[in-house]
């Protein structure tokens, strides 16, 4: 059984690009040759972006390489598969790494105990707004959305795991 994603670094310096490629094909088991572009939302940095196939679990091992490198800015999905939720992963140098499950069409999924949890906690409705943000990555969203957008028609390198 297998599953796929997507990569997306936004914006790595560029000595620490080869590192990147480095980790990506150590996970993978194949050689990761990105395509960098500049990222216009920081000067000086690249972006690039490539997709993947491997195990279910795969998505959390490339994000695990990755957090070597704290400035860069990166998100990690990984597509649900039979009997195993999907997976999307948010990494900001200000707030470290967000981790969410998501649906077959890519919907954050938030669980009853999550919810429960906040229901018992949150006293009033703007705690409880504020943490149902936590929850789904606003903070996440919010500082690397300049960093999406600058990658729109940005080429995608694919890639397959071996064995």
């Amino acid at each position: 059984m297998s599953t796929r994603g997507v990569v997306y670094v936004h914006s790595s310096p560029s000595a620490v690009c080869p590192h990147v490629e480095w980790a990506i094909s150590g996970t993978l088991g194949v050689r990761a040759n990105l395509q960098w572009t500049a990222q216009p939302e920081a000067a000086g940095q690249l972006r690039a972006e490539c997709g993947w196939t491997g195990d279910p679990g795969t998505g959390a091992k490339l994000v695990a390489a990755l957090k070597a490198w704290p400035m860069l800015r990166f998100e990690v999905t990984e597509e649900p598969s039979p009997g195993v939720d999907g997976e999307r992963f948010c990494f900001a140098p200000t707030l470290g790494l967000w981790r969410a499950r998501t649906s077959a069409n890519g919907d954050i999924v938030v669980g009853e105990d999550q919810l429960r949890a906040i229901a018992g906690t949150a006293r009033a409705g703007e705690a409880f707004a504020h943490r149902v943000d936590e929850l789904l990555g606003a903070s996440w969203d919010a500082a690397l959305e300049p960093f999406r957008r600058a990658g729109d028609g940005a080429p995608v390198t694919w890639l397959h795991r071996v064995g």
